[in-house]
């Protein structure tokens, strides 16, 4: 992400190095695409497996799950042609790098610290909630980066992580029924007609708002607030004076002794190296006519990325084999995610890597498993023994909230940390039983001080959700919650490689 800072702020970028999908995609393509977009289609189709036949609009000769209606054809047209001439958010070069740190990742030497919020809002958008957002994958990263002696590949769920999968299509309050709310990019929260109105347009201020908050991400990455000798700024002032604050500045310390070494023997600390960082993006690739429109044709290389996000992930509800997202996905270059349950047999696994990297690529794919502790103890075991029968590469990553959902007797929706936890204690069991490489964590989290998941050192109770219970989607750890949780990993990744505990 280094590289391409000024070129973003200044609105330009290499967007001449792209070729726009829609300037070699025929006219009845792009009409197919709106109308699956408008109305999606309900019948079966395949989606084949080669990639000389891919096109960015070949999805929607699939079946498009997850997909909201759009009343007016003609305004979503509209929509989709002005992301089509809009720069691209990310550029091939920050994708390339980031797959070469998950190939290494994928062969046992390093981790994915993936963490940001459940959805996006335009409402809650703010420097101020960025910049705590990042500071907490900072601490998180150090904490695993020192307890691990591993690199830490740290992707934001930021700059795009808007729409969201529905149980229901529609919504009933008092016999009243209005379209779901699918996020921001698609819809209002508020329960009127209006609000719920599935608008395109939307689509095209999710890109604006996104385009800003990669220009913020870029400037902490690169501008001096990641600089290493800030680690001791990074604690969030409500974290300051819990027991998680207080172990990170015991360890804050030792970097910061190790740190006085190095300057000592004549290592320069003030290179890029300890004063700036690598920090990617990634969301999930729900609303294919937006990621089809910001599709771009690289001129060096000739290959297709979807320039939303570095990476994009496929969830365990639009994953289906003959569906419109993983057709849409397995012609891009970008690095991708599937998120996997335990409704995933190994067979089908295997299927869907084969879709999704025939090549078998290293650092391509990353399979996302959310299951529940008990779950992921029965099941994860013969899924890791097909991959490595079939000799796949892929990078394991643990998403331990989404299998740990439950809702209180008062009606608020949220997770037991000790379930959280729970989880990923036997994500690591597993690999260690398996001779795999636990590759990394997907967790909802916000620097906020918010009252969503119960449990761990903040103390939130089912009764106490309510006093900061701010989410517009799913519950999320706090920071305590999340920094308690990087200390496990680097406890456990310390024991897998020998050394002595924190």
């Amino acid at each position: 992400m280094r590289l391409s800072t000024a070129l973003l702020i200044a609105g330009l970028g290499t967007a001449a190095a792209f070729t726009p999908a829609s300037s070699t995609t025929t006219a009845a393509h792009k009409k197919s695409a709106l109308s699956v977009a408008s109305v999606p289609r309900t019948e079966t189709s395949s989606s084949v497996s080669g990639s000389d036949d891919w096109t960015p609009d070949s999805w929607t000769n699939a079946v498009a799950k997850q997909m909201p209606v759009y009343e007016d054809p003609e305004e979503l047209a509209g929509a989709v042609r002005e992301l089509e001439q809009v720069a691209p958010l990310v550029f091939a070069g920050e994708v390339r790098s980031l797959h070469e740190k998950l190939a290494r990742v994928s062969q046992g030497q390093g981790f994915v610290l993936m963490g940001g919020d459940c959805a996006e809002s335009f409402k809650e958008f703010h420097v101020n909630h960025i910049r705590d957002n990042f500071r907490v994958i900072m601490q998180m990263a150090l904490v695993m980066t020192f307890g691990s002696a591993m690199p830490i590949v740290k992707i934001g769920r930021m700059a795009g992580q808007f729409a969201k999968p529905r149980s229901e299509p529609n919504e009933v309050i008092d016999g009243v029924s209005l379209p779901s709310y699918r996020g921001d990019n698609v819809n209002k929260e508020e329960f009127t007609p209006e609000a719920r109105r599935n608008d395109p347009n939307l689509m095209v201020k999710a890109y604006y708002q996104s385009a800003q908050t990669l220009n913020i991400l870029r400037a902490f990455s690169t501008g001096g607030f990641a600089d290493i000798a800030r680690l001791h700024a990074w604690n969030l002032d409500f974290v300051e004076d819990t027991a998680e604050g207080s172990r990170y500045r015991k360890l804050a310390a030792k970097v910061d002794e190790s740190l006085r070494f190095m300057k000592a023997i004549g290592i320069d600390t003030s290179s890029p190296e300890f004063t700036s960082v690598d920090f990617y993006t990634a969301h999930e690739c729900l609303l294919l006519p937006y990621e089809q429109a910001l599709t771009r044709q690289d001129s060096t290389t000739g290959k297709w990325y979807d320039c939303s996000s570095h990476m994009l992930w496929v969830g365990e509800r639009t994953r289906d084999l003959d569906g419109a997202h993983l057709e849409f996905t397995r012609g891009i270059g970008n690095p991708l995610g599937v998120k996997i349950s335990d409704k995933c047999t190994p067979d089908e696994l295997i299927r869907i890597i084969n879709t999704m990297n025939p090549q078998n690529i290293p650092g391509k794919l990353s399979i996302i498993v959310r299951m529940g502790a008990e779950k992921l103890r029965k099941n994860l075991p013969e899924l890791i023994r097909a991959v490595q029968r079939e000799g796949k590469a892929v990078v394991w990553i643990s998403d331990p909230v989404h299998g740990n959902t439950r809702k209180t007797d008062n009606g608020f929706k949220t997770r037991d940390f000790d379930n959280v936890r729970a989880e990923l204690r036997a994500f690591f069991d597993v690999h260690d039983e398996m001779g795999s490489h636990p590759g990394g964590v997907h967790v909802e989290m916000t620097g906020e001080d918010v009252t969503e998941c119960t449990g761990g050192v903040s103390s939130v109770t089912d009764e106490s959700l309510k006093e900061r219970y701010n989410t517009a989607c799913d519950p999320r750890l706090n920071g305590s919650q999340a920094l308690e949780l990087a200390f496990l990993i680097a406890e456990r990744m310390r024991l897998r490689t020998g050394l002595p505990p924190l």
